[in-house]
């Protein structure tokens, strides 16, 4: 055979590999799996979910493992997949074949590896054939990952592009990307629509220890600081927010219920109607340690979602990890109360001095991703209702001990005219499919077979709606 022909027969060889592997892992869902009935809005074909409904467009978040982290054996030595070019580029082509087949609206992928120009360029080239339009995010201090978000220009215009750089210990980025939706559909054909939304990924630090926690709230909380900035800056009205990304926590952790305070939503959990104690029923993630787990999330917020002020849910939030920190020595609520009276030197009540003390001896002061002098003073004003200078029994239960997660948020009257009270027409966001792949990980198993990632994808299907938003549900 001629060396050009078997080069070519080479080549094909190799993408039918491929094709046959894909279809391998897909199909596992017709193996010994639980079926859902079929959604109009999908087709299958043993693949991952593929949106057709043209009144629709879709999300895909990823972790996509980079290179620089993957562990591996290769020719008896341990190593990092990066050294071993064909191991890291099959693997890549492999993923990049799993979006392209899905065709979602938006991607959003994490520890992408920015560091490699021949990667880099792969994706760019494949997702720009493919009519995406992307933007990359390096982390801080020259880690090598970071961050790539790409949306179909069939579906959005981008309006605007910002960076958030936490410049922390932990090196995290964040990416915003405000868009107009131009896609034709029905629920957006009138002119006096505001058609336009939020989407930012991001990817938060991993809780190596409980010490982690405060610093893993901090990092949502200026996510949400650098999200309410940007439409205060842009005079916008409030806006649909999509956030995607790997959390590096579950539904159990004080991020998740952080959210939740904030009126986000979790797509997959709303598309299969579970609550919020359902942690269980679904993974996408296996650990360096061999834990499985559910971390990946696409949140959403509609804008005729009420909100509490930022600050409210952050001091609740970490009132909620001062409680978990004092449960974990099986406290009870008056135990929890004379500890902190004691380290106040006696007396009634808490004093600002035996406050700080204690949640110096909690850990959550005196590291250097602890609370600041600023962050202190101010959960002691929220805490100190009555602004008497020290706590009683009474503001100690309604503001540490039982901080209010509200779950409820109000919304307007969708009948409401729109020229009525200052709102008017905008888009939002009604959630009709949400799938993970490998589907294994929708029944809480994590299947030995499958080598794109150490985590699943995860890929919501939105249907535009009509509400009304009002400037009274800005912060």
């Amino acid at each position: 055979m001629p060396p050009h022909n078997l080069i070519l027969f080479l080549h094909s060889l190799a993408i039918s590999i491929m094709y046959l592997y894909l279809q391998g892992i897909m199909g596992r869902k017709n193996r010994g799996m639980s079926k859902r009935s079929p959604c109009p809005s999908k087709i299958c074909n043993n693949s991952a979910l593929v949106v057709v409904d043209p009144t629709c467009f879709s999300c895909t978040t990823f972790n996509i493992l980079a290179p620089i982290y993957k562990r591996l054996t290769y020719e008896g030595r341990a190593c990092r997949e990066s050294t071993v070019r064909a191991y890291w580029l099959s693997r890549n082509e492999k993923i990049l074949y799993l979006l392209l087949r899905q065709r979602s609206s938006i991607i959003c992928l994490q520890e992408f590896w920015v560091d490699n120009e021949e990667l880099v360029d792969m994706y760019d080239t494949k997702l720009g054939d493919a009519g995406y339009v992307s933007y990359k995010l390096p982390r801080t201090n020259n880690r090598g990952d970071g961050l790539l978000t790409a949306v179909h220009k069939d579906y959005f215009r981008v309006i605007n592009h910002r960076e958030f750089l936490f410049n922390d210990f932990g090196d995290r980025v964040a990416q915003l990307l405000h868009v107009e939706v131009i896609a034709p559909f029905a629920q957006c054909r009138s002119k006096n629509m505001c058609r336009e939304m939020l989407i930012v990924n991001t990817h938060l630090l991993f809780p190596h220890d409980s010490s982690l926690s405060l610093e893993r709230l901090r990092q949502v909380y200026k996510i949400l600081q650098s999200v309410d900035a940007y439409q205060k800056e842009n005079n916008l009205d409030p806006l649909p927010i999509i956030l995607c990304g790997d959390w590096n926590g579950s539904k159990r952790g004080h991020v998740y219920r952080f959210l939740r305070s904030q009126g986000f939503e979790s797509s997959y959990d709303t598309a299969h109607h579970y609550t919020d104690a359902d942690a269980h029923k679904w993974v996408s993630h296996r650990n360096h340690r061999g834990n499985i787990c559910g971390v990946d999330f696409i949140w959403f917020l509609n804008p005729n979602k009420y909100r509490k002020l930022l600050k409210t849910s952050w001091s609740e939030a970490v009132f909620g990890l001062f409680k978990y920190q004092v449960s974990r020595a099986s406290l009870t609520d008056e135990d929890a109360f004379a500890f902190l009276k004691a380290v106040s030197n006696g007396g009634d009540h808490i004093t600002y001095t035996g406050f700080c003390e204690a949640l110096r001896q909690l850990n959550l002061i005196g590291k250097a991703y602890g609370l600041s002098e600023e962050e202190i003073e101010d959960l002691w004003l929220q805490a100190d209702i009555d602004g008497n200078g020290v706590l009683d029994y009474k503001e100690f239960q309604q503001r540490i001990w039982n901080p209010m997660w509200s779950d409820e948020i109000e919304s307007p009257n969708q009948d409401e005219e729109d020229s009525m009270n200052g709102t008017r027409a905008t888009i939002g966001l009604d959630v009709k499919q949400a799938e993970l792949f490998p589907t294994e990980t929708e029944n809480g198993c994590w299947p030995e077979d499958y080598s794109l990632s150490d985590h699943a994808s995860l890929t919501a299907v939105f249907s535009p709606i009509r509400m009304t938003s009002s400037r009274l549900n800005s912060l």
